[in-house]
């Protein structure tokens, strides 16, 4: 049974309670915010090793609405950098792959059992231009490889879609962060302008909002202690 501070039955209770620590304004803007969260886009990130990269890459996820990040470790250990994340992490449901030998296949046989469609950024002559992709195909997870290979054999092998930006220059690559960021930017506002349901169910909205208010509150168990000995004594 999960603890009652996880459960999801209790999580009314719980934003009622906790709701009276914090003012008017700021729940309404965790409540905004949380409207504008989608889990029908995830990002992917393969074996990343600069934490400047990474830290930016998952700055960009929150601030464009993004709620999950799956992160990937095979032959890089994942780092971040607190100057360039500025606290967005602690928004964010990150996955981190890095038991198995093989982490990539571990990571796209999930996302693939949760219904994403699996979109490797990449150069080839099969990649489609960020402008012609189609987003209301389905629930997208567009993967990013590190900063010198790409992504993986494997991810190009099981992918179901290759992504790329059209190039004006004669460099034809972007940094990760920038890469992320400009696909990450655009696919978000066209999600927004569709009328497919990308945005989280209403149980998913009542978790993520018991679970920031949690954050953003000082000594938040203490205080869910105290509700459960009122409910207790009531009993």
């Amino acid at each position: 049974m999960l603890p009652f501070s996880q459960s999801m039955n209790n999580n009314g209770l719980i934003i009622s309670y906790l709701s009276q620590f914090i003012t008017t304004k700021r729940l309404e803007r965790i409540e905004e915010i949380i409207e504008n969260r989608t889990r029908y886009l995830t990002v992917v990130l393969e074996d990343i090793y600069q934490s400047q990269n990474a830290s930016a890459v998952l700055r960009t996820c929150e601030c464009f609405g993004i709620q999950d990040v799956h992160i990937i470790e095979n032959r890089n250990q994942f780092n971040t950098n607190p100057m360039v994340l500025q606290g967005s992490d602690k928004w964010l449901n990150i996955r981190r792959y890095k038991q198995s030998e093989n982490n990539t296949e571990e990571a796209i046989k999930r996302l693939k059992s949760e219904g994403y469609r699996i979109i490797a950024t990449s150069l080839n002559d099969d990649s489609v231009n960020l402008d012609d992709f189609n987003i209301e195909l389905g629930k997208v997870a567009i993967v990013f490889g590190n900063e010198h290979q790409g992504v993986s054999e494997h991810v190009m092998k099981h992918a179901d879609e290759y992504l790329k930006i059209e190039m004006c220059g004669f460099t034809q690559s972007l940094n990760i962060s920038v890469s992320a960021g400009v696909i990450i930017s655009q696919l978000t506002q066209r999600l927004k302008k569709c009328e497919i349901l990308w945005r989280l169910t209403d149980s998913e909205k009542k978790y993520l909002l018991a679970t920031w208010l949690k954050k953003s509150i000082k000594n938040p168990e203490m205080l869910i202690n105290r509700l459960i000995e009122e409910c207790e004594h009531k009993k």
